[in-house]
Formats: structure tokens, C-alpha cells, sequence
């Protein structure tokens, strides 16, 4: 995981991602995040190929619901080889740990559990929709610490969160954690519907762990050459 480049895959169909790939580079050297969009199109099947060419995948699929049914869906996700996943803070304590569980019950005999993430606040959340819309009396930074600590000791092994983030998290939450970052933008492109977003450079400088990219790289004319430079950029 550590200084990993995940390639978010931001289509609703298996062909433009066939199209990407072909212009990127080898399946080991290439981390992929699998996001709601294609994984509802596509399903568990597109996983089950992509793992079998020796992808890395990112299942980002969030869940949020009961301990109960987060445990099912987890031991599901955890058949499909996948690298990592994620599950939203705000579901509290027991529904992480029930994640982790079925995770780890759901892993085949003889392979690696996969990471569980923990979603702090959305990239696209400002601190005005933190106070007006989610009533939330802490500042952005004190919230997505609360949410940090809370997934640390619920067994999550590391976050998802802003860039801008990392450095108050690793000396609130500790080095012993993983600090994935979305919202990566190079310097040339525009922000997008992201708010708190950050260069790989800054990532690298904040103590990412891993980053995030999606748009700079799939809209780019020389996709692996953009992916190349982002990842030295990183490293």
C-alpha cells in the first residue's frame, strides 16, 4: 500500500476500461480503485477479471448500513481477491468492526485480508455544509480526526481523507495507520466537484500513504505517461 497510485476508474462500461488499460502499463505496476459507477454496471464478475490479471483492485464501495449486513457484503467483497475497501466512519464503531470481520472470515484459505479503509468526510464536503447541513459543531479537521480515532479502535486499517489532512491525523491518530487520499489533482487541472484537493507533490510532502487520481489521468492524451509522472511525482 505504501506509496501506491490508484487509477480511479470512473466509467459505467467495461470497454472504456479495456481502452485505458491498454494504454497504461503492466497489471502488477497498476493499482485500480473500482468505484459505485462501474461496479454496479459491471458487478462482482469485472472484479473477478481484473484480479485475475494481477491488478491490484480498490473496491470503493463505501458501505453503510447495519453491523449485520455490512458483515455479509464484507465476507462477499473479501471472495473477490480485491486489495482493499471501504466503509463510512459515520456508520460508528460497530459497524466497522463488523466489517473487518467479515472481511477476515470471507478471505479464501491461504491469501491476504483485504485493507479496510474508513471514509471520513467526502472530499466534496466544505466546512459549511460540515455546520449547515450535517449540524456538526467541530471544525472539518477536529471531525475527520473523531471519525480517524473511532475507526482505529473499531479495527479499520487506515482512512480515506483530504490531503490537507494527513499531517494533523498522523500526529492525532498515529503512524501505524494508513492515510489514503483522493482529490489529487496536478497543478494544470481544474478542481473539479472536489473541495479540499492537493498535487501529488503536497500529498507526498503531507505523508500520504497512497493517493488517489482519476480525471488527470484518464482524460489525459498520453494516459501512462501521466501515470508515470505521477507516480514519480509521488515516490
Amino acid at each position: 500500500m505504501e506509496k501506491a497510485v490508484f487509477v480511479a476508474l470512473d466509467y459505467d462500461n467495461e470497454n472504456d476500461v479495456q481502452k485505458l488499460l491498454a494504454k497504461l502499463g503492466k497489471p502488477e505496476n497498476t493499482y485500480l480503485k473500482i468505484g459505485m459507477e462501474l461496479f454496479y454496471h459491471a458487478g462482482s464478475d469485472s472484479v473477478k477479471k481484473l484480479v485475475q490479471q494481477g491488478y491490484p483492485i480498490f473496491l470503493d464501495l463505501k458501505l453503510h448500513d447495519i453491523p449485520n449486513t455490512v458483515y455479509q457484503a464484507a465476507k462477499q467483497l473479501a471472495q473477490l481477491g480485491i486489495f482493499c475497501t471501504t466503509i463510512h466512519a459515520l456508520g460508528g464503531s460497530e459497524m466497522i468492526a463488523a466489517a473487518q470481520k467479515g472481511l477476515a472470515d470471507g478471505t479464501p484459505e491461504g491469501k491476504e485480508i483485504p485493507k479496510l479503509l474508513a471514509v471520513t468526510e467526502l472530499t466534496s464536503i466544505s466546512d459549511s455544509i460540515l455546520a449547515n447541513e450535517q449540524n456538526c459543531s467541530l471544525p472539518m479537521a477536529e471531525q475527520v480526526v473523531s471519525l480517524a480515532q473511532t475507526a482505529k479502535k473499531a479495527g479499520a486499517d487506515g482512512v480515506i481523507c483530504s490531503p490537507l489532512e494527513v499531517e494533523k491525523l498522523k500526529k492525532e491518530v498515529g503512524d501505524d495507520f494508513l492515510y489514503v487520499t483522493p482529490g489529487i489533482r496536478l497543478a494544470s487541472d481544474t478542481n473539479g466537484d472536489q473541495k479540499r484537493v492537493a498535487t501529488p507533490q503536497k500529498a507526498k510532502e503531507f505523508g500520504s500513504s497512497a493517493i488517489v487520481v482519476g480525471r488527470s489521468i484518464t482524460q489525459a492524451d498520453n494516459p501512462e505517461l501521466t501515470y508515470q509522472k505521477i507516480k514519480k511525482e509521488f515516490n
